[in-house]
């Protein structure tokens, strides 16, 4: 079996900056506690509150390690007490609070999915935030069913793409806004039925063109700020707004007499604080409803670019430039 040393490389910054800080450093290889096991990772997944944690405004829940990274891939090497030793050797991706950027990580265990075969680690691990994100929110909090219409922001993101490939699966028609035409042709390309770039047309009145002037049953939001009036508008009556994150601002003024008046329903969430037995909820629902499309091989990520550890740096300057199209993952050497 696989000898596990006594410290390994991470991202761990000392303090907030820009991405030069993210430099690996030597830290100790955690151990598993109780329902934990200790995964040798292959890969982690990028995401924007890695970016968010790196400079200094989204620090990691009490309890979990400041080492970046929210999600990875790789092989169990131990497991914790109350944790079958049949796990040790199997291939999984995880969601965590914190630790990914690294060579060995710990996760719960009900937070663990297994890799299918025809799955590449690196797919793997950029798959369970995006996940859990899109599932909870989309399908649970704004109950998104089969024969609904949905509008998601940021089409070409790691969440968008995510969103677009769950809607084909189980039936919604999903539109999508991105930046560019580019972008947009790239969201059509990955299986959305609308994509509306922001920059050039009023997204409010595409929505109302392509719906006949009914609107969408839900919105899932990452912008936040003034979208929000925006978004309520594109609602049907009876629509449920969800909002994951506040990229364009904490704060919104809204119509309080037209969400009275059309039953419009305004939620949200953010996973990472979310407890044990939430998550490993979740993950339970997703291998009954979700990893048998990705067994089958109808549920990919979609990638954009991996960048071994050494170049985490990089990895977010890619991200904070917006010119991405899926996920981007460190590997691990």
């Amino acid at each position: 079996m696989h000898e596990i040393p006594k410290t390994m490389l991470a991202i761990d910054p000392a303090a907030p900056g820009e991405p030069e800080v993210l430099v690996p450093v030597e830290r100790a290889v955690p151990v598993p506690g109780p329902g934990e096991v200790l995964v040798r990772v292959a890969a982690a997944g990028v995401n924007r509150p890695d970016v968010l944690q790196r400079k200094g405004g989204y620090p990691p829940p009490p309890g979990a390690p400041s080492i970046l990274g929210l999600e990875f891939a790789g092989q169990v090497v131990a497991v914790g007490d109350d944790v079958g030793k049949e796990m040790i050797g199997q291939n999984v991706c995880a969601l965590v609070a914190g630790g990914a950027y690294a060579h060995y990580a710990v996760a719960p265990a009900g937070q663990c999915l297994p890799v299918p075969a025809g799955l590449s680690m690196a797919e793997a691990a950029a798959i369970p935030e995006t996940l859990f994100t899109v599932w909870t929110n989309l399908f649970e909090r704004a109950f998104a069913v089969e024969g609904d219409t949905v509008l998601v922001h940021g089409g070409t993101s790691g969440i968008g793409t995510m969103a677009i490939a769950l809607a084909n699966i189980f039936g919604l028609t999903i539109i999508v806004t991105a930046g560019s035409d580019e972008k947009c042709a790239a969201a059509m390309a990955l299986g959305a039925d609308h994509a509306i770039n922001y920059k050039t047309e009023d997204f409010v009145a595409r929505v109302a063109e392509i719906t006949g002037g009914k609107g969408c049953a839900a919105v899932l939001d990452m912008v936040g700020g003034d979208y929000v009036a925006r978004n309520l508008k594109c609602l049907a009556d009876d629509g449920r707004h969800v909002s994951i994150a506040v990229q364009g601002g904490a704060m919104a003024t809204i119509p309080v007499f037209e969400v009275m008046r059309r039953r419009l329903t305004l939620t949200g969430s953010t996973l990472r604080a979310r407890d044990l037995g939430f998550k490993s909820m979740v993950a339970d629902e997703l291998a009954r409803t979700v990893w048998p499309h990705v067994e089958a091989g109808k549920l990919k990520p979609v990638m954009d670019k991996a960048f071994p550890l050494a170049e985490a740096a990089a990895a977010h300057a890619r991200m904070e430039a917006g010119d991405h199209v899926g996920k981007i993952v460190l590997t691990m050497q």
